[in-house]
């Protein structure tokens, strides 16, 4: 496929607003290119170079942009706003001025690719400059519609606004006709979760008979989509579903998925995102303790120096890019690992959870000095009443709670379910019974001193995996600092997008002044939850909801439907 095609795909894309025609379009696409291409377009069309945990980034701001594009595309951008639409006109500009020089719109897209990675690994001195030249070089040999989207993924701002679940959705299209193969393919993608390598095995596979026997297992190197637990109110409750459980503590913490193999460790954050570099003490620990390859999992907290568990607003002070290793000396972490999913190359994800555990026991270094990583705490309960137990001693030992899990129960990638079961401190209050993550669907501009910050509230939806849309549940204009509030607002901006995303299902009334792609989840903590189905589509709405802090989670990791309902008699039986 050439570049000027997949342009004219991305064009049409961009003017689609319902979700099924842009499935059913995607689904053409990639019916149309080979494996490996296949693996380009996935990223491309995502405005990406590789899959969200190794994506280069291009380090083009608009006015090197500018540079590149050359005379005139200032004042075009001054007037028109995109410079995708600036480089759009000027190379049709081009085209006219030499009309003997047709400009090409046969360039393969495997040749585009390597060009914008090539544009994308450009460093050091001159490193400006080179990329300058290297994008003139490449917006000569395109014709317009290919040189706007190629400027457009190289700014970060192709808005083409859809998520890898409709990609995923797409690919069973492509097969079946239908979204029959979806759970199939999402299995696959659970398990690796790098849509390029997705669509290419299943262009390699063709048939839904054979892309059902697919035996796609962890590789090092390749996240795999963490499990979630669900949630009970009481330890009786817990003990009728699962008879045989073992207790954890639950902490509130960091969770993190590491990948170790020969000397090197690539730590994963819940959201997919390569944080390596910084938890440097962690890496450390991590090379000195573990004894083989492996996929561990675990939760990263701050303690003090007496081992007491802090809380995680300082915990969350080590999430940055800048001053690593200062702030890894003043607050060091612990990584508090709970669950194997892979050791020396063989899944064991589908072992018991209690053979799982044994095998992590025998992954683990210990003695000698302060220990970076170590095992959660946990014991095998034979009663509600030890379940009960086992809570309160995690309470008073500073935890949220605990977490039961099943001892036979399988490590369900990317699904929650009740192998795990969550039971929180908070499910005692007087408030509703545990915090909710919404995704950021969009949000009204501020007014008196929130007008200085950009936004006075932001309207937060659950996800329903049957409909594949979001609903909402409130607008949330309360609880975090005047700095975080301007940071999200900062944040916010940058993914605006013209138009409500057809996965967004919100009644007129409570509609907002900018909507927002997904992308960002946050934590909320509500008095209650009361029925309103004339404001809200989820048909319940949030009672003074306050921010607790962003959630490094997927939009489709959010709270859902179903669960939200749960949560609504949960708080009728109180």
């Amino acid at each position: 496929m050439t570049f000027g095609e997949l342009g004219k795909y991305l064009e049409e894309l961009e003017g689609v607003s319902s979700r099924l025609e842009m499935t059913r379009m995607l689904a053409k696409l990639f019916s149309e290119v080979s494996p490996n291409e296949g693996r380009l377009v996935a990223y491309l069309v995502q405005g990406r170079l590789g899959p969200a945990y190794a994506n280069p980034n291009f380090g083009v701001a608009d006015k090197m942009m500018v540079r590149a594009l050359g005379e005139g595309a200032g004042e075009l951008f001054r007037k028109l706003g995109d410079l995708g639409l600036a480089a759009e006109k000027l190379s049709g500009e081009a085209s006219a001025a030499r009309a003997n020089h047709k400009l090409n719109s046969n360039v393969q897209i495997q040749n585009v690719y390597l060009k914008l990675t090539e544009i994308a690994e450009v460093g050091g001195k001159g490193s400006q400059e080179k990329k300058q030249e290297l994008i003139g070089d490449l917006l000569q040999q395109m014709d317009p519609v290919s040189a706007k989207y190629a400027v457009k993924i190289i700014l970060g701002k192709l808005r083409v606004g859809f998520s890898d679940m409709t990609v995923l959705d797409s690919l069973s299209w492509m097969v079946a006709g239908d979204k029959s193969l979806r759970p199939t393919v999402e299995a696959i993608y659970n398990v690796r979760a790098d849509l390029g390598e997705v669509v290419e095995l299943i262009k390699k596979h063709k048939t839904g008979p054979e892309i059902k026997k697919l035996q796609v297992t962890p590789r090092t190197g390749t996240p795999v989509l963490m499990a979630r637990a669900e949630r009970a109110t009481a330890a009786g409750e817990i003990w009728k579903r699962n008879k045989s459980c073992a207790v954890e503590y639950k902490l509130d913490g960091i969770r993190i998925q590491a990948h170790c193999v020969k000397g090197k460790v690539v730590l994963f954050s819940r959201g997919l995102e390569n944080v390596t570099e910084m938890y440097p003490d962690v890496v450390k620990g991590l090379t000195k303790q573990i004894r083989k390859e492996c996929i561990i999992e675990g939760e990263m907290i701050a303690e003090d120096g007496e081992g007491n568990f802090l809380p995680f607003q300082q915990t969350a002070q080590r999430k940055r890019k800048y001053r690593v290793e200062e702030m890894s000396k003043k607050i060091p972490l612990v990584f508090y690992l709970f669950d194997v999913l892979a050791v020396e190359g063989k899944d064991v994800m589908r072992e018991g959870n209690e053979k799982r555990r044994v095998i992590l026991e025998g992954l683990v270094k210990t003695g000698g000095g302060r220990q970076t990583v170590r095992l959660i705490w946990r014991k095998t309960a034979k009663s509600a009443e030890e379940i009960d137990k086992y809570f309160e001693e995690a309470i008073a030992r500073g935890t949220e709670g605990i977490v039961a899990k099943k001892l036979d129960g399988i490590y369900q990638a990317g699904s929650r379910d009740f192998n795990w079961i969550k039971y929180k401190k908070s499910y005692d209050a007087s408030t509703l019974a545990d915090t909710t993550d919404v995704l950021v669907m969009g949000y009204d501009s501020g007014q008196g001193k929130r007008a200085g910050f950009g936004m006075g509230a932001f309207l937060g939806g659950v996800y329903d995996k049957k409909t594949g849309k979001y609903y909402t549940v409130g607008k949330i204009g309360s609880g975090p600092s005047d700095e975080e509030w301007e940071s999200l607002e900062k944040d916010l901006r940058k993914y605006i997008v013209d138009r409500k995303p057809e996965e967004y299902s919100v009644k007129k009334q409570a509609e907002c002044d900018y909507w927002v792609r997904p992308k960002f989840v946050v934590e909320v903590k509500a008095d209650e939850l009361s029925a309103s189905t004339a404001m809200h589509s989820s048909g319940f709405g949030f009672r003074f909801p306050r921010f607790v802090k962003l959630r490094d989670k997927q939009p489709e990791d959010v709270t859902s439907l179903s669960e939200i309902e749960r949560l609504y008699k949960m708080q009728k039986r109180k």
